[in-house]
């Protein structure tokens, strides 16, 4: 019974911080440096570089960017572009680290997972967001970014002290994420096409050059 917390334990730290690592990267390093630092949690060896206070404060600093920067329509779009190359790599690294100092094959196993998990939930996020940027009014991007955050540090704090309920909630999210994402990308690509169609019309629409 103690083995199988064990394993419950650390599957639910390396799928936790892929998952939050996608939505939210700074936010998680923030989440996971605090509570090693009040006690809350023994990190592994290969991720306890996060409790390091010049590791916590550039993630504060982060967090504060991203948080204004995430309820601009538009804005968001492209931040969660940008994102792409350093929240699902960063993923990937957490989930190996997460899972201690066991062999190369299962931190590379924990690397693949989590990378997967973390561009699951990042492709999640930004998909949406593109999708709620066709409202002109900004209320909706607000309401999406502050729930993300809390579902990061919810997510996140659930992990670590109640891994069983987190894991039960992460196959819940995996069942979400099959049947929504095919229903994003039709959204997306309705979107894209409306932005094409558009350009083509002004370039119609455009008087000659002398």
């Amino acid at each position: 019974m103690e083995t199988l917390d064990q394993i419950s334990t650390q599957l639910a730290l390396t799928m936790g911080v892929a998952w939050a690592s996608g939505i939210n990267l700074y936010a998680t390093l923030l989440m996971l440096g605090l509570m090693a630092n009040t006690g809350n949690i023994a990190l592994p060896p290969d991720l306890q570089i996060v409790a390091n206070p010049l590791v916590i404060g550039a993630a504060g600093l982060m967090y504060c960017v991203e948080f204004f920067a995430d309820k601009v329509p538009g804005v968001d779009t492209g931040w969660d572009a940008i994102h792409t190359f350093i929240r699902i790599p960063a993923g990937a690294m957490l989930a190996a680290g997460a899972v201690g100092d066991l062999n190369p094959a299962v931190e590379l196993v924990a690397a693949i997972a989590g990378g997967s998990v973390a561009a699951a939930s990042h492709a999640t996020k930004a998909g949406s967001r593109v999708l709620i940027n066709t409202s002109p009014e900004p209320f909706s991007n607000w309401a999406a970014s502050i729930g993300e955050d809390v579902a990061v540090i919810a997510g996140v704090w659930a992990s670590i002290q109640h891994p069983t309920i987190f894991l039960v909630l992460f196959v819940l999210f995996i069942l979400l994420l099959i049947w929504l994402l095919p229903k994003l990308w039709r959204g997306i690509k309705k979107v894209l096409r409306f932005i094409a169609g558009l350009f083509r019309r002004n370039r119609q629409t455009a008087p000659p050059e002398a």
